[in-house]
């Protein structure tokens, strides 16, 4: 919603201020199309040159992302601290039994508990991977550890590759505004024999080609890629409380508290309280 309010308010001070100045509408609008499947056209010919479709399939997701907001709720980051309690919990009541959760998840009674969480493959690796080294006499929690920030490093490179897609775009549409505009100027020139009034228009024409490509690059495509890369970053945090819980784990705490330590490393709008996360973790050792 906000996406949407925020490109409502652009386009009317923009042109609204246009207007009340006393520009004349008419023009930008003769133009507007031809300028557009220009500017636009390269800029989306380029993006296609220039990316894989594994990046452009991304990006097109980043872009919905960017009026549907992050993946992960807050109920969804109480559902993994949960999660990750029962695992830990398992994990040192009985190896054996965890090693049946994470080596087949998708049969796994306890993970069929939390189905958005087991969807995403990102997660599902990061715990599965991780729970594994820890069984397989990886003692040395700096060693798990620096597995796990790899492993985060990796998918937060593979995260932003979107973002810096649309980003590529928004520096070239500059560029591509001028190619628009020197070729309205080419067509005005092989009109020099035109009355002036004709010309002036011919030109105010070109000239929407420049003022287009600097309005997408900095109206929309750029803010547009900076959201993406908040909102990446934004879900990033939820992979790192498995981070925190796993490794604290290690050092040989109890449950409860690497929870907590994972809570506490929860964006702050997001963070479930103390107190809801412990009448959970209360409902899952009742049920127990």
């Amino acid at each position: 919603m906000g996406a949407i309010i925020g490109i409502v308010f652009i386009l009317a001070m923009v042109f609204g201020g246009y207007v009340i100045a006393g520009g004349k509408f008419s023009i930008i609008l003769h133009s507007l199309p031809y300028e557009l499947m220009i500017i636009g056209g390269a800029a989306v010919g380029a993006f296609m040159v220039s990316n894989s479709f594994s990046v452009i399939k991304h990006t097109l997701g980043d872009v919905v992302k960017v009026f549907t907001g992050p993946r992960w709720k807050k109920t969804d980051y109480q559902d993994l601290l949960c999660l990750l309690f029962s695992l830990v919990r398992i994990a040192k009541e009985s190896p054996v039994e965890i090693e049946r959760h994470i080596e087949n998840p998708d049969d796994s009674e306890l993970f069929k508990q939390y189905p958005k969480i087991t969807k995403d493959s990102s997660a599902m690796e990061l715990i599965c991977d991780t729970i594994r080294s820890m069984i397989m006499n990886f003692d040395n929690a700096h060693q798990v550890e620096e597995l796990l920030e790899k492993q985060l490093e990796s998918l937060h490179h593979d995260s932003l590759h979107g973002a810096h897609a649309l980003q590529k775009m928004a520096d070239a549409l500059p560029a591509l505004g001028i190619v628009a505009a020197v070729l309205g100027v080419i067509k005005t020139m092989a009109s020099i024999d035109k009355p002036p009034e004709v010309l002036g228009a011919m030109i105010g024409g070109a000239l929407v080609g420049t003022f287009l490509g600097v309005f997408l690059a900095y109206g929309i495509v750029g803010p547009f890629a900076d959201k993406v890369k908040a909102i990446r970053e934004e879900e990033m945090q939820f992979y790192s409380l498995i981070r925190e819980a796993l490794v604290t784990s290690l050092n040989k705490h109890t449950p409860q508290i690497c929870v907590e330590v994972a809570r506490r490393n929860a964006p702050k709008k997001l963070r479930p309280s103390f107190n809801d996360v412990e009448e959970a973790l209360r409902e899952i050792q009742k049920a127990a």
